[in-house]
């Protein structure tokens, strides 16, 4: 009993030190066509966004679009990576965290 309460307490500490990493973990992803950057961390938060300086009033109507898609792009990028920081730790494929 002892053991697996030990068990649990260090996996518990793994977990920490995981969550303490991917907050420190930072990617950038780009739209496909250049016109948006996020700059988010492994805990899912955005830490920047940057937006093409010289945008056409064409470009401006695409702009809702492409931050759509690239912020689900980040936040999917983020989940990778927290998975693979998981697994490191657990041994083990968490479901969810794909």
């Amino acid at each position: 009993m002892f053991d697996k309460m030990k068990g649990l307490f260090e996996m518990q500490k793994k977990m920490q030190e995981v969550k303490r990493v991917l907050e420190e973990t930072n990617f950038d992803i780009q739209s496909s066509d250049g016109l948006v950057k996020i700059t988010m961390n492994g805990a899912q938060e955005v830490q920047e966004v940057k937006i093409k300086d010289s945008i056409t009033d064409q470009e401006k109507t695409r702009l809702a679009g492409v931050l759509k898609d690239t912020f689900n792009r980040s936040i999917r990028r983020s989940q990778e990576i927290a998975a693979g920081k998981m697994r490191e730790v657990t041994g083990i494929n968490i479901p969810g965290l794909t």
